[in-house]
């Protein structure tokens, strides 16, 4: 399983205008290859009377699959170089389409791969990069003498309170990040005198935004 990763936030869009033409990036996170093909039909329906709708994908823990379409650009003059966007971002599971209005000016081949890209770029910031890091949710049951002790520390430090269960002894439920879990364990039971319950109840990601 993966662990930390960096991926889009949400759709995201936005555009540049070079040599009259319009540069129109749209950007989403895409978990599946069929998602991102998904998407890529839906803005070509949307701008089905663009130039061009060139595009871009990057899917998988190891970017397996990975595409990219000039979508009749010359050869290697768009898709390719919004992809290679992608990868210097150290993005996964995103995909991104940039349609083009030509504006009766041509760029030649340089000038079409710095649009692509400048327009991917510019879209992905649109869209927001934040970075997935793998959480154990801890459980850890004390009886109610430790309560206040157990919360106040909890809720002071870097750790995530998800919540609070209060039955025969007191649940808290926190999430810890994978690489702590044993730190956390460790901080716990020194902090009760060994007089608590630690299991690991799931794992699950938590997105940040990146910094």
């Amino acid at each position: 399983m993966r662990e930390n990763y960096y991926t889009l936030k949400s759709f995201g869009t936005d555009e540049i205008i070079i040599s009259k033409s319009r540069f129109i990036a749209h950007c989403e996170r895409a978990e599946t290859e069929e998602e991102a093909i998904a998407f890529i039909n839906k803005i070509k329906k949307e701008h089905h009377s663009a130039t061009h709708n060139c595009s871009a994908y990057l899917i998988g823990e190891h970017n397996q699959i990975q595409k990219a379409n000039d979508d009749g650009e010359p050869s290697g003059t768009a898709g390719v170089p919004m992809l290679e966007v992608l990868k210097k971002q150290n993005l996964k599971d995103t995909v991104v389409v940039v349609t083009r209005y030509f504006g009766g000016i041509k760029l030649g081949a340089g000038g079409l791969v710095r649009a692509y890209g400048k327009s991917t770029t510019v879209g992905i910031e649109a869209a927001t990069v934040v970075e997935r890091r793998l959480h154990s949710l801890m459980k850890v049951s004390v009886s109610y003498t430790w309560l206040g002790k157990v919360e106040n520390a909890i809720r002071n430090s870097s750790y995530i309170l998800d919540n609070i269960e209060y039955t025969d002894d007191v649940d808290f439920y926190t999430f810890v990040p994978k690489e702590e879990v044993e730190d956390f364990t460790n901080w716990i039971i020194e902090m009760t005198n060994g007089q608590c319950k630690v299991d690991c109840n799931k794992q699950e990601f938590l997105e940040f935004d990146k910094q």
